[in-house]
């Protein structure tokens, strides 16, 4: 895969949960800190967006906000109204178009958040701001408005199909959000993901080591590979990421070991393979100098925490 979904897919630990919701003024809601991303959009009319550290930001129809590490923030009609505890007003929020009464102006929401594994967070996702805001203005030029479409038509009735679809529809959602941001991140970055997902041979690089990380690669090849030097390529890859090439690799390696050792009992040897070392005692070593346990005691914290 690429990075950008290798990067979600290994810390995913659950299908991400939501609620669309209807509010008339005046109206507040308080949204405690979550274990993994949350993200609301508005569907319809407008409110603003609250948190701690920054003014208040006005939201519109089809503005998309990512709370990346999943903080308290709030959402309301008006900076001064008061506030409640958002659990208690999203609880069975699945509320067909039919059953809402238009007598007053409404904003109708979708609130949600993505269950996530924080322990080992690819750097991409890690370097994320606390809150993203994507106005309609930027996510219409994405097919983040075509996803963020089709979720509001999709809960409008919930038809059936509809969880598979509602979640699959997040999933895709959080993929679109991530893209759109770092393309537009992008445009300004010098350093970072954002310049190392748009520079050409960072990127072809690192495409590289996600599609095959079990090839014995060198910086020398991956230089080769991208068109520069050796020391070039060194330098460009480590600027840009933060880390050298190997050492990246290695870390990309042991984090698909952790995931692979967390989803099933699948022999260490055949792990060991899977993540680009020739024998089981080598990968043993690198597992315990990355994550400070064995392998077999590293899977039986696990089964004992999900057990």
């Amino acid at each position: 895969m690429d990075v950008v979904s290798d990067a979600v897919a290994t810390i995913r630990t659950g299908r991400p949960h939501s609620a669309r919701t209807h509010l008339t003024a005046p109206w507040g809601l308080r949204f405690a800190p979550t274990s993994g991303p949350g993200f609301h959009v508005v569907l319809e009319g407008g409110c603003w967006l609250l948190s701690r550290d920054a003014a208040p930001v006005a939201l519109a129809a089809g503005d998309v906000v990512f709370v990346s590490h999943g903080q308290e923030m709030a959402l309301a009609d008006h900076p001064s109204s008061a506030l409640v505890d958002a659990t208690e007003d999203l609880d069975d929020a699945w509320i067909p178009r039919s059953e809402i009464q238009r007598t007053e102006p409404a904003t109708v929401l979708i609130c949600g958040s993505y269950q996530l594994n924080r322990a080992r967070s690819h750097p991409l996702l890690a370097e994320l701001p606390d809150l993203i805001h994507l106005p309609a203005r930027v996510s219409r030029q994405a097919p983040l408005s075509t996803v963020v479409a089709l979720l509001g038509d999709e809960l409008d009735e919930h038809n059936p199909g509809s969880d598979a679809i509602v979640s699959s529809l997040l999933d895709t959602m959080l993929l679109y959000i991530l893209r759109t941001w770092y393309k537009e991140r992008a445009q300004s970055a010098t350093t970072g993901w954002a310049a190392a997902l748009s520079d050409p041979a960072v990127s072809t690089a690192l495409h590289h080591l996600h599609r095959d990380p079990t090839h014995p690669w060198t910086v020398e090849e991956l230089g080769t590979r991208v068109g520069l030097s050796r020391a070039a390529f060194a330098r460009r890859f480590t600027t840009l990421v933060g880390k050298p090439p190997l050492t990246y690799l290695t870390w990309w390696r042991m984090t698909s070991a952790g995931t692979l050792l967390r989803l099933d009992d699948t022999p260490l040897h055949t792990i060991a393979r899977l993540t680009g070392y020739t024998s089981e005692s080598a990968f043993n070593r690198a597992f315990k100098r990355e994550y400070g346990k064995a392998p077999g005691e590293y899977r039986r914290q696990h089964l004992r925490t999900t057990g």
